[in-house]
């Protein structure tokens, strides 16, 4: 059983979704409790590859009050993310290639493990975003007829 976390929804807007992957978050214990009070945003990360390993950038985890002074707290310090060597290496030869880059989409409980869905992507065209507004536009409009034609 899952249950989201937090998720990044301008993903969707910006980027072509081409792959997702779920991976594992190496976190210290104040953040999984900040994660447990909802004070997380990982609107503004993004995954970066360093020595073949892959990090989690810019996730912010806003500390909680009663976090003990003797932590150094980062509240948008690097995560480390725990992916298997084949998605490793997938992920490195796919973001090497030109216009594509990995960012995360969501972050969830798993059997009370902190996960995170990232997903390789392509960036759209500003054309494209518009075709994406008047899609979902057409399928609300829609909705309504539908909605007016059986009352």
């Amino acid at each position: 059983m899952s249950s989201a976390i937090a998720v990044n929804k301008r993903a969707s807007y910006e980027y072509f979704i081409e792959e997702t992957y779920t991976a594992g978050l190496v976190l210290e214990g104040w953040e999984v409790k900040s994660i447990r009070a909802g004070k997380v945003s990982i609107a503004d990360a993004y995954v970066i590859v360093r020595n073949a390993e892959i990090f989690l950038l810019g996730a912010h985890i806003h500390p909680l009050i009663s976090t003990s002074t003797h932590y150094s707290i980062e509240s948008t310090r690097t995560r480390k993310l725990l992916l298997n060597r084949r998605e490793i290496s997938h992920l490195i030869g796919a973001i090497e290639r030109k216009g594509h880059t990995c960012v995360p989409l969501k972050m969830f409980w798993s059997h009370g493990l902190v996960k995170c869905d990232i997903a390789l992507v392509k960036g759209k065209q500003q054309h494209d975003k518009r075709d994406n507004e008047k899609q979902r536009d057409w399928q609300r409009e829609r909705g309504r007829i539908m909605r007016e034609g059986r009352a």
